[in-house]
């Protein structure tokens, strides 16, 4: 016992001052010279060291409670080795010893025992009641949150007024219209009777990731659309297969035979999207009609695009196709399908039932360039975006947005983000402009005003933008409102300045009708990485809950800036600054270990800037929102929001030239993988980590993830309650509701429950929208990284569908589930 408390002494002691020549707590260090006694009185066998190791215990227990309050995870990691510790000492062979010295056995006798001093006993009642009390303290934080946020949203404001012509058991947009609401107007099931969903009906699509080529980022992450009596989804190969509705079974499958040896960072399929003649609204119907402009010719010595597959070439295909379905793939086409039956529509794309993304493009790469989400399908025109390789080389495609007849797909407009204001058609030789910044997520339309919704990012690199122009610094990173008709940019809002941290806009905007003052006000809700919800008029981009500009830390790297201020929305889920006491781990040698880390980084709070000593990003590029978004319910005009907190940390590495590997280890990745991070033509590359302790643990306590309801109308959060367990994700199948990040967004309906299954735990749940209580839930066969949906089959029964197949990045379990959930059937009364 001593020896071992010898070592935990000199762990204590050493790092404990290390942490404290870095200016941090002196406190392991006071512990270690505690210890340092204890282990001396073990070695003499003196009773003494109950006293003392008593003493140290309560002053940790102490110290813990002044740290981090009544929060059972924080004062777990500072003193469950000091606790179990007192245990070992308490148990009868370390009492014989104490109590019976081996002196006293020679003197007298084995059988005759000379009884020791008094204070033993003392000594041992005294830490038996400290760590009764320890104990008593933990079983009282285990049923405190001091997290958690209790309150409750309010039931119905008013009609919805956004105009929405569809069916209320149809959903044919990936947040169900292009207002991206992730509301079913739906209430067979309500928080009444959630509890008793069970599983209708699951699907598998025989598509895994692991296949040769893939990246590590392959993720099942589709939203199905529900059309008439149809499902449709797409996997991460690409395949696009139409089931029942109200079975599950089958009814075609089509492969676009996506090209090989793709230089993919993603692959993934979000979705489709769907149009039809008849699905226009009046607004729609008198909107001016847009006019094609000619076609770009290839640039000089740029083919007009690569050798790709043609989709009508050895598929099934058809001239007659009065509705369609959208493919995006990852070798840059988008496709459409008739959703009847899976042939190609020979119409668009002049007969070959497909348009080339790569017409125009400079650096042409296959695998550069594509689109992970839907496109957005209004009734004259579909508007196409796509994700740029992140931090590979500075010489990437273009971000460029293009507006395409929604049914022949001759090009209508560009919009090019690095000449925001130029809307002229390209002459010929021209190209978009190169590295400019992409639209990788989602868009929402408004069709009654004509304006289409971009999320943008930022040109590559992320972290270091010496080299950007002013026309892009205007748009990075913002969202931006565009002339559906004409690709003209109407207005712009910027949610980071200047950004240096991959906090590109994540989340498809959402709009959606509030009742402030009495007045209705066309609004757009845009969730970001970084944890503002800023709320504007969608007509404008003028903020309609307040937003102030903050001053920001200051020093960039070389050749660089930073912004002096930033935008912090009145909504906002923005972390509280980390500071030593945030600091966690599995004991407290590693939350030490992490202190010293925290001390050592560059660390002035968010938007800490990149350096090449490393810095702190908090919260991290994962964001505490990211592409899954928001649900919106309309009538209560409230919000249910996933906000997730991790830290990452990011160190610039000098380049000595434009093409050594600096960040990539021994050899480049394997085939046509990117070199991720290595910013090739850039003054530095840079190396991203999660700020983990040496344990692999995340080095912030917990929680990391919850759920949280938010009144859009006066701006406040009015529940917040950690959501998510570790059980899937450690060696030991833990069920404790730490509060784990979720990547997928929510589903709200009308019957005032919403449904996430994103979490890294192999779940889907269900909430009661007022209070946020959960209400239910299902064990998934993989990771639910995807955004549920709702909709009414042929039965007449409300059905909850997931896709559940794992995200690799993440590390959740693989698989290729689509899973449905309803109401029992009601049984015939006899």
């Amino acid at each position: 016992m001593a020896i071992a408390l010898a070592f935990m002494t000199l762990a204590l002691l050493g790092a404990g001052a290390w942490l404290v020549s870095l200016g941090g707590s002196p406190y392991y260090v006071l512990a270690g010279l505690a210890l340092a006694v204890v282990a001396f009185l073990l070695l003499k066998a003196s009773p003494m060291a109950w006293w003392v190791y008593a003493a140290l215990v309560l002053a940790t227990l102490f110290w813990s409670l002044w740290e981090v309050g009544l929060e059972w995870w924080g004062l777990a990691a500072r003193g469950d080795v000091f606790f179990l510790f007192g245990l070992l000492l308490l148990t009868p062979w370390v009492a014989r010893r104490m109590v019976y010295p081996i002196a006293s056995y020679s003197q007298a006798g084995r059988d005759q025992p000379t009884r020791g001093p008094r204070s033993w006993r003392g000594g041992r009642g005294a830490l038996a009641i400290v760590l009764v009390l320890y104990l008593g303290v933990g079983a009282a934080s285990w049923v405190v949150d001091p997290f958690a946020l209790e309150g409750t949203l309010p039931g119905a404001r008013a009609p919805a007024s956004l105009a929405d012509p569809m069916p209320a058991g149809e959903w044919h947009a990936y947040g169900r219209t292009g207002h991206g609401q992730r509301y079913a107007p739906l209430d067979q099931i309500t928080s009444r009777n959630v509890e008793q969903l069970e599983e209708a009906w699951h699907y598998r699509t025989g598509d895994v990731r692991g296949q040769p080529g893939d990246p590590e980022e392959t993720t099942f992450q589709v939203t199905p659309l529900k059309v008439g009596d149809q499902l449709f989804i797409c996997t991460p190969h690409q395949h696009v297969i139409a089931l029942d509705a109200t079975t599950g079974e089958e009814r075609w499958r089509f492969d676009p035979k996506v090209r090989s040896g793709l230089a993919l960072q993603h692959l993934t399929c979000r979705g489709l999207s769907y149009w039809s003649r008849n699905g226009a609204t009046p607004a729609a119907d008198s909107a001016p009609a847009p006019t094609a402009v000619p076609a770009p010719e290839p640039a000089a010595g740029l083919p007009e695009a690569p050798d790709l597959p043609v989709a009508a070439a050895d598929s099934p295909a058809t001239d007659h196709c009065p509705s369609m379905l959208y493919m995006p793939t990852a070798d840059g086409r988008v496709i459409a399908l008739d959703p009847a039956s899976g042939a190609v529509c020979r119409r668009f794309g002049g007969g070959t039932g497909q348009i080339n993304l790569w017409r125009g493009m400079p650096n042409v790469r296959l695998g550069g360039y594509y689109s992970t989400s839907p496109v957005v399908a209004s009734q004259r025109v579909l508007v196409v975006g796509g994700t740029v390789l992140d931090n590979v080389t500075t010489s990437e495609p273009s971000g460029v947005v293009r507006g395409f007849d929604v049914q022949t797909g001759e090009l209508l407009w560009h919009w090019d983000p690095a000449r925001p204001d130029d809307n002229t058609p390209l002459a010929p030789g021209q190209t978009y402009s190169a590295s400019s910044p992409n639209v990788w997520s989602i868009m929402s339309v408004d069709e009654s005003l004509g304006l289409v919704y971009l999320p943008l990012g930022n040109p590559p690199p992320d972290q270091w933008g010496g080299n950007r122009s002013e026309a892009v610094e205007r748009v990075s990173s913002s969202v931006v409102a565009l002339d559906l008709a004409t690709g003209r940019m109407r207005w712009v809002f910027q949610t980071v300045h200047h950004d240096l941290w991959d906090y590109d806009v994540p989340s498809q905007p959402t709009l959606v009708d509030l009742t402030i003052n009495g007045a209705t006000v066309p609004a757009l809700v845009q969730p970001t990485k970084q944890g503002e919800l800023f709320v504007l008029d969608r007509r404008t981009g003028q903020p309609v809950h307040e937003v102030k500009e903050v001053p920001a830390p200051q020093g960039a790297a070389e050749g660089d800036h930073t912004a002096p201020t930033q935008p912090v929305s009145a909504v906002s889920f923005a972390p509280e600054r980390l500071t030593g006491a945030s600091m966690w781990g599995a004991t407290m040698f590693d939350q030490l270990a992490c202190r010293i880390a925290l001390h050592r980084l560059r660390y002035e709070g968010r938007f800490t800037p990149p350096s090449v000593k490393g810095s702190l990003v908090h919260p991290g590029n994962f964001g505490v929102f990211n592409w899954g978004s928001i649900a919106v319910d309309p009538v209560r005009q409230v919000a249910f929001t996933t906000p997730a907190y991790l830290a990452f940390t990011s160190q610039l590495i000098p380049r000595p030239d434009d093409t050594a590997l600096m960040v990539q280890g021994d050899k480049p990745p394997e085939g046509n993988l990117p070199a991720l991070n290595e910013n090739l033509g850039a003054p530095f590359a840079v190396k991203m980590r999660p700020f983990t302790s040496p344990l692999g643990l995340p080095c912030q306590a917990p929680p990391w993830g919850y759920v949280a309801g938010v009144d859009l109308v006066s701006g406040e959060i009015v529940w917040q309650h950690r959501n998510g367990t570790v059980r899937d994700v450690t060696p030991l199948p833990l069920p404790f509701k730490m509060g784990v990040p979720s990547l997928g967004g929510p589903l709200m309906t009308a019957g005032g429950v919403a449904f996430l299954s994103g979490t890294l735990d192999n779940y889907i749940r269900a909430y009661d929208v007022i209070t946020g209580e959960q209400r239910w839930q299902s064990r998934l066969p993989a990771g639910g990284q995807a955004t549920p949906m709702s909709y009414t089959g042929r039965d007449g029964r409300q059905y909850v569908v997931v896709a559940a197949g794992g995200h690799g990045s993440l590390g959740t379990q693989a698989g290729d589930s689509v899973i449905a959930y309803a109401l029992p059937v009601r049984q015939p009364e006899r």
